[in-house]
Order: structure tokens, then C-alpha cells, then sequence
């Protein structure tokens, strides 16, 4: 696997990364908008090289994770950082279709489900030659319907789901979570600057929620007006910002 090695996420946990596998503001950012407190169980759907389980773990160790990602390499390189870090007994890596999940995670167990998604549906934009990277960018191997339906079956009634994606993707994203009984109930744009359209939205959906009262929360600033990372990005940031890759 090219250029692999550690990366720090902050806490005392490390990742290793690749040229192929490794995470974006994206991931941090989405990471952050579905964390928990207390000893709730997790999922994360399209998993890469884990960097959510990771910081979700590094926050809250009481959580108990399933980290599902379809690509063996990638499995491979979460189960070195897991068996690195000694987490063992709170993240489990499932090399799994979420396509084909019965048996394999209990349904209506969890109390968040998490996925950063492929953002270009299929068919759309250049394809990248790399089939890994095709794979993390383009819904060659699951659409929003496959994501918002395993979901649905893995979250307990109010459990969440928590997704980021391109605006113009929105409703997309909304019309998949309604046909499978997940309520878009909290949604935050991200800019770049203040004169920049937003770049990406995340999103909370409730399983068996009422429909409507969609809270609009205030926009996240990536940067601040002299074009250094806002005060809101380094708190996300934390102390594993030296552990960001773009």
C-alpha cells in the first residue's frame, strides 16, 4: 500500500493512512456533527480507513462501534489502527456490502448511523481510473436509497442519521431519508469564507420522526476574514489538527 504510515488524531489515537485511504475536512467535520456522549452504539457506513470511529472513540471511549466498508484494502488498513490503538473490544471492522447487512449488524440496535457518501451519483463527472477512489466518489456501489435503507434498518426508533453532502444534493438526500422513515431534523451549511457559496451540508435525520420542524442551524465558517482557519474549525480541530490531511 503507497505511502503508508501514522497519522495523528489527538487523544493518544493514530490512524494509518494511505495515498488511497485518508481523510479530508469532510470527515472531520462529520465526525464532529454525529458525536455522542455515553455508552450509545455506533455505525459508521463507508467506513475508508476509519477516521470517524476513531474520533468518534477518541471523544467518548464508552461508545461501541461497527465500522462497515466494502473494500478489503481498506478493511485491512482499519484493523491495523484498531488492533494499534488497542480498541479492540469497542471497534469491530465488517469487510460488508450494506447492501447485505442482515446477520451480520443487529437491526434496530443503534443509536446513530453515520455515512460520508459518494457525492457524484453514477454516470456523472470524470470517473477516476483508480478504483478505490472511484469507489469513494461515485455511487458505483451504493446510492443514497442503499445508504438511507441500511440505515433505517440498523437505527432504533429516534435513532439517528447523520450524512454530509454537496448542496446541490440536498434534496436528493431529503427525499431518500423520508421514503425510508428518517425526518431531516437538523441542518448545517459549511463555507469556505463568507464570500463563497456553501461547498458541503450536513444533515441529522430521525428515524420515525415527525414530519417538518427542520432546525436551520447557523452556517460553519472554514475560514476567518484574513483567511486563517475560523475559531469554530481549530475547536473541531482540537488537538488532532496536526493530524489533518487534505
Amino acid at each position: 500500500m503507497k505511502n503508508l504510515h501514522l497519522e495523528p488524531l489527538g487523544g493518544g489515537i493514530e490512524i494509518y493512512v494511505s495515498d488511497s485511504y485518508h481523510f479530508s475536512t469532510d470527515t472531520i467535520l462529520l465526525a464532529d456533527f454525529s458525536k455522542q456522549t455515553g455508552a450509545k452504539r455506533c455505525a459508521d457506513l463507508g467506513t475508508g480507513c476509519g477516521t470517524i470511529p476513531l474520533l468518534w472513540l477518541k471523544n467518548e471511549p464508552r461508545l461501541t462501534v461497527d465500522a462497515v466498508e466494502i473494500q478489503e484494502q481498506a478493511c485491512a488498513l482499519l484493523q491495523k489502527s484498531v488492533e494499534h490503538n488497542k480498541l479492540e473490544n469497542r471497534l469491530t471492522v465488517h469487510c460488508a456490502d450494506l447492501k447485505e447487512l442482515k446477520g451480520r449488524l443487529p437491526f434496530g440496535a443503534y443509536d446513530v448511523v453515520a455515512c460520508n457518501p459518494p457525492y457524484k451519483p453514477e454516470g456523472t463527472g470524470i470517473l477516476n481510473p483508480e478504483e478505490k477512489k472511484l469507489i469513494a466518489r461515485h455511487e458505483s456501489e451504493c446510492t443514497l436509497d442503499d445508504i438511507c435503507q441500511a440505515a433505517s434498518k440498523l437505527l432504533q426508533f429516534g435513532g439517528r442519521l447523520c450524512m454530509c453532502q454537496r448542496p446541490e444534493r440536498l434534496a436528493d438526500v431529503m427525499e431518500s431519508m423520508r421514503r425510508f422513515d428518517i425526518e431531516p431534523k437538523r441542518l448545517r451549511m459549511v463555507q469556505q469564507r463568507k464570500s463563497k457559496a456553501p461547498k458541503l451540508f450536513l444533515l441529522e435525520g430521525r428515524r420515525g420522526g415527525k414530519r417538518g420542524f427542520l432546525d436551520v442551524m447557523p452556517t460553519l465558517f472554514i475560514e476567518d476574514e484574513n483567511g486563517d482557519f475560523s475559531q469554530e474549525m481549530l475547536d473541531i480541530y482540537g488537538d488532532y489538527k496536526d493530524g489533518y490531511t487534505s
